[in-house]
């Protein structure tokens, strides 16, 4: 007997990256600010956004986007790279201030071959975990399980991103 698990919410995923869809929603979220809250940016720096990742491992699960659209690291510059690293840090200090984790899983998939979604646009990934976590359901059930919803998880760590001092980009020297 197959067991069904309906998740209707990944055929926008599908269409829009697996397919190709309607360009690249990175570029698109990096340049409608005004959107930031439909679009889940939680943040903004002069060279990157810190986003919700829609299609979450669990949730929390952020994004660290350059603006500019580079496949590879070395694509960008310094001060992109820089941005960056420093979002990623504010990341996990945000989640770990908003939803208490007690760990995180914090990285870079460059290529398709290498588990990016998302090949053609560089990204962080910043994912906080907790012990006894379900993240065996991926590996034995082929399931994630999200218990929080994406708008709850939004407000929350908007809430904490008011609270919290955001990292500045360092002046040029």
């Amino acid at each position: 007997m197959t067991n069904i698990l309906w998740a209707p919410w990944r055929l926008d995923y599908i269409r829009q990256v697996c397919v190709g869809g309607d360009g690249c929603f990175l570029c698109a979220f990096a340049q409608q600010p005004d959107q930031d809250a439909t679009h889940f940016v939680v943040a903004r720096n002069t060279f990157a956004m810190l986003l919700m990742n829609r299609y979450p491992y669990v949730n929390g699960h952020l994004l660290v986007a350059p603006y500019r659209h580079a496949g590879e690291l070395a694509e960008l510059t310094a001060e992109e790279r820089a941005a960056m690293l420093e979002w990623a840090v504010y990341g996990q200090r945000l989640l770990s201030q908003a939803m208490n984790p007690q760990g995180f899983n914090i990285g870079i998939n460059v290529g398709r071959c290498a588990g990016a979604g998302v090949p053609d646009h560089i990204h962080m990934h910043v994912v906080p975990r907790w012990n006894g976590d379900v993240n065996f359901m991926s590996t034995v059930g082929q399931v994630r399980v999200i218990p929080q919803a994406l708008e709850e998880a939004f407000a929350q760590l908007a809430a904490e991103h008011k609270r919290l001092a955001p990292p500045q980009p360092s002046p040029k020297t």
